[in-house]
């Protein structure tokens, strides 16, 4: 039997579902994580990537900026990118320097695309949510989608948090029923038509789903 080929791969992002990725790649026997490119300053109500990576003998971009992976690891192509909720639009140069890069979003693509794709949901009393993993692309979260998973949620109910943390687990099955069959998945296009868009500037019309919980939201 040929000895698989290791693909050397950079995980950026923040939080518990890029912690539980970044284990996952370090106890799989077809990758070598190569960095993490921890979301700087990271967030303190979640665990820290950069602390696993300390943890673990991983390096670690300490700028958070994926420019400055080279630093870590050369100029070299990668093999793999996993962005993980990471906090910047990646450039068409990084991207062209990868083999492949995907990204795992909080929302139903091809709608919820950009920010707060949990918060806005509610604030659209949808009842259904949703987690992609896509190619990653020079735009918004418009590339082919690798794999989707979808769940009900309840906005007469539940808080941002109780999404969030709903979201978090599916995206851990999704990525973990995902990435060995990696190779064999062609991305499919996105509808275009169908596709939704909520940017920052736009945070000020959630009202009272602006925030973890209502109460927070209007306190």
């Amino acid at each position: 039997m040929a000895t698989p080929t290791i693909k050397r791969v950079v995980l950026l992002g923040k939080g518990e579902l890029a912690v539980r990725a970044a284990q996952w790649l370090v106890d799989d026997a077809v990758h070598e994580l190569s960095c993490v490119v921890p979301v700087v300053p990271e967030p303190s109500w979640t665990a820290s990537l950069s602390r696993w990576a300390h943890d673990h003998a991983v390096p670690v971009v300490a700028s958070g900026h994926y420019h400055d992976a080279d630093d870590v690891i050369g100029p070299e192509e990668i093999d793999l990118a996993i962005s993980i909720f990471y906090d910047k639009i990646i450039d068409k140069t990084f991207i062209e320097r990868c083999r492949r890069i995907v990204n795992l979003h909080n929302g139903p693509l091809p709608r919820y695309r950009g920010v707060s794709p949990i918060n806005w949901a509610l604030k659209n009393e949808e009842i259904e949510h949703g987690v992609t993993i896509h190619e990653l692309a020079p735009g918004i979260d418009d590339g082919d989608i690798i794999g989707q998973a979808r769940f009900s949620i309840y906005p007469e109910l539940d808080e941002v948090e109780d999404v969030y943390a709903r979201a978090i687990e599916h995206g851990w099955l999704l990525f973990a029923h995902t990435m060995p069959l990696l190779d064999q998945i062609e991305g499919r296009p996105q509808n275009e038509a169908e596709a939704t868009y909520y940017s920052r500037a736009q945070d000020h019309l959630l009202g009272e789903r602006r925030s973890w919980t209502r109460a927070a939201s209007v306190g």
